[in-house]
């Protein structure tokens, strides 16, 4: 009889520890940073989220530098048609750069994220004016515009247009670039760092054959990295873009 209640209490002992091992990895676990982000990651900085004042409003969030870096520009970033601010959140990049000393934005485009749909985005010169919008209502003089697939849209006619009001230019495998002539990309003086992963085949390709036109361009290719060049590859991503920023003037 002792026997088999030593037995029964070693398995409830068992069974015990089995349930608190359950309930435990899984939170260690998602406290626990992505390995391959570890570096990015470790940027210290809170992101701050509002809405901007006047119409139409705009959702964003920001890294606020601890102290602006002389000559170093502000950065705004776009986004793609699956994602939304919070991708360079979540990525790291906004801590990233504002612990390099630059002011780091984010929007939701029209429509996206906590930004809401506005009917001037729906013609090339509605986009071109919403991001003056943007510019204005933030407060960014000349800021280099990052800016991935679909916000092309709204990047590219702004660029075409206005080339001298930003300090730099890094489009990401962009839609919307076979809309424009390559007398008109010749015409726009903008450092440019056109930036897409090999295994893009498909706006990837468009995007440089039309893209390389602009007088002031360079190239970087992520090697193993798709469409969503950042997300596969982000450390190589950060390590391009940094390098991009500090050899503008």
């Amino acid at each position: 009889m002792l026997l088999a209640r030593s037995r029964l209490g070693l398995l409830l002992f068992g069974a015990l520890l089995t349930l608190l091992l359950y309930l435990l990895l899984p939170a260690s676990r998602r406290s626990r940073p992505d390995e391959g982000k570890r570096v990015w990651r470790a940027a210290n900085g809170t992101v701050r989220t509002r809405m901007a004042a006047g119409e139409p409003p705009v959702f964003y969030r920001e890294a606020p530098a601890a102290a602006v870096g002389p000559g170093r520009p502000d950065v705004l970033f776009l986004h793609g048609q699956a994602f939304t601010s919070k991708t360079w959140e979540a990525l790291g990049t906004l801590a990233l750069l504002a612990g390099e000393g630059y002011r780091a934005v984010a929007i939701d485009l029209p429509g996206y994220g906590d930004s809401p749909p506005v009917e001037m985005a729906l013609t090339a010169q509605g986009r071109r004016a919403f991001l003056d919008h943007v510019l204005q209502e933030l407060s960014m003089q000349r800021p280099v515009l990052i800016s991935p697939s679909m916000s092309g849209r709204f990047s590219l006619p702004f660029l075409l247009a206005h080339g001298d009001r930003l300090a730099g230019f890094v489009p990401i495998a962009p839609v919307g670039t076979k809309d424009f002539t390559a007398e008109q990309y010749r015409a726009v003086q903008t450092p440019t760092l056109i930036l897409y992963g090999d295994h893009d085949t498909g706006l990837a390709p468009q995007a440089l054959q039309n893209l390389q036109h602009l007088p002031k361009h360079r190239v970087a290719v992520l090697s193993g990295a798709g469409h969503a060049c950042y997300l596969d590859k982000p450390e190589e991503f950060h390590r391009a873009l940094l390098g991009f920023l500090r050899q503008l003037k």
